[in-house]
């Protein structure tokens, strides 16, 4: 009987360990998942526009306004305001991973920069940031213009892969990637990938200088600087913005 009672003993310890290791496996994966998803900043959740502001300002006017989860931008009436509504993020990155949502109006056109300076020289995120187009391929004129200025390229420089945009009106999910340390940067649509190109060095140079940015005095020149939000004076709206720095 007393052999029984051990060995019944050694079993209900064994048991007992064997499900306290368990958890504390479940526990550490919990944990490291959670690890992988801090390290992404929110920007924008559809909660407040506390990291943004409007280039060279320190605020942000009326012409982006947060409806529902999505921030908005509104083009003020032709003739009321000539101010460009630009919009930057108040901190800089350098290498990162940016993830956003976009949706762009009938015949519309705008675009998401990195590498903005803030440098009273300049009046745009345009004549410094390095642009990846949004528009709407079917009937904005810029589509014509070449498949360098069509939706997920690199505007001017390089011609996205295929046209996987939605219909407009609807949703369209981005993530660029931009490493100087490794010297690359690439975009993704849709979960298709669209461009990769170098950057910071001298294919990068090369590239610029075959475009219609040669010879532009900033353009392409901040490996640090603002994530822009671009006014091109159409309606377009953003959601589910996060960045992770590499």
């Amino acid at each position: 009987m007393k052999k029984v009672i051990a060995s019944v003993a050694c079993l209900l310890v064994f048991v007992a360990c064997k499900q306290e290791k368990k958890e504390t496996t479940q526990t550490a994966v919990v944990e490291e998942v959670a690890v992988v998803e801090n390290d992404w900043e929110v920007l924008f959740d559809g909660s407040s526009l506390d990291q943004w502001k409007e280039f060279k300002t320190d605020g942000v006017s009326d012409a982006w306004k947060i409806e529902g989860d999505a921030l908005v931008y509104t083009p003020p009436v032709e003739g009321e305001e000539s101010t460009n509504h630009d919009l930057v993020t108040r901190q800089e990155y350098t290498n990162f991973v940016l993830s956003l949502d976009w949706k762009i109006s009938e015949a519309g056109n705008s675009g998401v920069f990195w590498g903005v300076s803030e440098d009273e020289k300049f009046g745009t995120g345009y004549q410094t940031g390095p642009e990846i187009q949004i528009l709407d391929n079917e009937k904005h004129p810029d589509a014509k213009a070449g498949t360098t200025h069509q939706a997920g390229a690199l505007y001017d420089m390089v011609s996205p892969a295929t046209d996987v945009t939605n219909p407009v009106g609807e949703w369209n999910t981005m993530v660029i990637t931009v490493d100087h340390n490794a010297h690359i940067g690439s975009v993704t649509l849709n979960g298709t990938v669209m461009v990769t190109f170098p950057v910071a060095n001298e294919e990068w140079d090369a590239m610029v200088a075959k475009s219609k940015f040669a010879g532009w005095d900033g353009f392409g020149k901040y490996t640090t600087g603002k994530i822009g939000l671009q006014d091109h004076s159409n309606i377009v709206a953003f959601r589910n913005i996060k960045i992770k720095q590499l």
